[in-house]
């Protein structure tokens, strides 16, 4: 028996059986849907983070032909509710927007992908935002960018960005086999942003990247491709950030093929290495971190796969897209949503394809959950946030479909357990801590998270990390900082959010 079943949390003396539960309350948002012809079937993100300064979770929707929409966190003692706040100029053509502090000023700025060339909105307070694109030397093309993620290198005063390409529109022999290379976006100076661009190739259509410590415990980044789109030998990738080449084989790393559509990381046994989840057309692929830095494909039956709908009706394959782990019951075990949805019309695949909530047992093993708790929509998801909205320490869940409307999901489960938020203060380069390790621990429980930019599907959440805790009434909580300084132990009280600063 692998590992991640071997080694499976521990249940606390009196485990919490909560039975998730969410409310929609999609009418709390504006109508919104992700539009678009050909150049849209892919893409759809939603980012959750807090552009406003008021602790609540702001979020930005992609829109495709539809305009880029920022919705503004009012929620109250009444309810979730959400409103648009303005953008410096109308801007379409997006495929999704990831959060990250680009300047060092501790202020989210937003990085837009697009089917032409990106932009850069650089944040000012109470979710303003001023495009920096020209000023700040992003470079300019006409590429058709679909994934995105940023590190930090060494002692740099801004953070390197990595930049994911689908196909190329342009060649006349595509789409396919005409995979896009990706650019690096690597800065200049460390006066002030600036940036040049590097091409990296091959590039195999990609549609996730992330940067973030691998299974060897080394900085990496995974790039998820498309299948249906390979030039010849494609397949994923890792390249490996401190030696700037691409794994192989001979260096652990198997050659996998899969119709890549999102990825998702969390440690799910405590082992400070991340389990990793890929989304696909088909078989989801869970990949199982293992001692000696490998991975291992996870067993079938630990119910991850999710390959086909498990509602009546279509038996036909299943198309997952944004996948992200948490504990919507508070269990101190990680949860998973897998946002799924058809292409467009592909007649192959399931056209009532709904979405994934599985709830992971005190055995490691999942189990499908979204039809009793009330997310199983069939609509053209892509990308999703989970995130808590109201503030009640219940994670709930927002949802972004292709021509349909937007939906959103409070988490009204009952008997869950208890929670701690974990808030950090990086050093002045690094403002918001990306690529530290937090560590939670509660009576022989252990978890952790890292802090990333990237992943999910053309979007992902950059806030406080959520940890359930159970029946736990406080947590010990260490961090293991981007720069390797390992912090003290600090005590959280159950249901607090606590902030630990950098120590230097």
């Amino acid at each position: 028996m692998i590992r991640i079943l071997a080694l499976a949390l521990v249940a606390l003396a009196q485990p919490t059986l909560a039975q998730p539960l969410f409310q929609d309350v999609s009418r709390a948002l504006p109508k919104h849907q992700y539009t678009g012809g050909w150049e849209h079937f892919v893409g759809g993100g939603l980012s959750a983070f807090d552009c406003s300064g008021d602790g609540r979770p702001d979020m930005v929707a992609a829109g495709g032909s539809a305009p880029l929409l920022l919705l503004k966190n009012v929620s109250d003692k009444d309810g979730i509710a959400f409103e648009p706040a303005k953008l410096p100029t109308e801007i379409t053509q997006v495929t999704g927007a990831y959060p990250l502090d680009i300047d060092a000023d501790g202020v989210l700025d937003l990085y837009v992908m697009r089917v032409g060339p990106d932009k850069v909105l650089r944040g000012g307070a109470d979710c303003s935002f001023e495009d920096m694109t020209q000023r700040w030397g992003i470079p300019q093309s006409d590429q058709w960018t679909t994934s995105f993620t940023a590190w930090w290198n060494g002692d740099m005063a801004f953070p390197t960005m990595a930049v994911g390409h689908y196909v190329d529109r342009a060649d006349p022999l595509g789409p396919f086999g005409t995979c896009d290379s990706n650019t690096l976006l690597i800065p200049a100076t460390d006066e002030a942003p600036y940036y040049t661009a590097q091409v990296l190739t091959p590039g195999f259509c990609a549609l996730s990247m992330l940067a973030a410590q691998d299974a060897r415990g080394q900085l990496s980044l995974r790039i998820s491709n498309d299948r249906h789109y390979y030039v010849s030998g494609g397949s994923e990738q890792l390249w490996d950030i401190e030696t700037r080449r691409f794994l192989a084989q001979e260096d652990g790393w198997p050659a996998v093929s899969l119709w890549g559509m999102g990825i998702a990381s969390r440690d799910l046994t405590g082992d400070q290495r991340d389990e990793v989840m890929l989304t696909s057309m088909g078989d989801q692929l869970m990949q199982i971190a293992q001692v000696d830095g490998t991975y291992k494909n996870a067993p079938y039956d630990i119910g991850t796969y999710a390959h086909s709908p498990y509602l009546k009706g279509d038996g036909r394959p299943s198309t997952g897209w944004h996948a992200a782990f948490a504990d919507v019951d508070n269990d101190a075990r990680a949860d998973l949503f897998i946002a799924k949805g058809n292409v467009d019309q592909m007649p192959s695949m399931a056209m009532l394809d709904p979405n994934n909530l599985l709830i992971q047992g005190a055995d490691g093993r999942f189990t499908e959950a979204g039809a009793t708790a009330g997310v199983a929509d069939t609509a053209r998801s892509r990308g999703a946030a989970l995130a808590d909205f109201d503030g009640d320490g219940l994670v709930d869940l927002a949802v972004v479909n292709r021509r349909a409307d937007m939906r959103l999901y409070r988490n009204v489960t009952s008997d869950a357990g208890h929670w701690v938020k974990v808030q950090l203060e990086g050093p002045e380069k690094n403002r918001f801590a990306i690529g530290a390790r937090v560590i939670v621990m509660t009576e022989g429980i252990r978890q952790s998270q890292q802090i990333t930019i990237g992943g999910g599907h053309a979007g992902a959440t950059l806030l406080p990390l959520h940890f359930g805790i159970d029946a736990a009434q406080q947590a010990t909580v260490q961090v293991k900082w981007p720069d390797g300084t390992l912090g003290t132990f600090v005590k959280a009280l159950a249901d607090t959010t606590i902030d630990i600063r950098y120590p230097h």
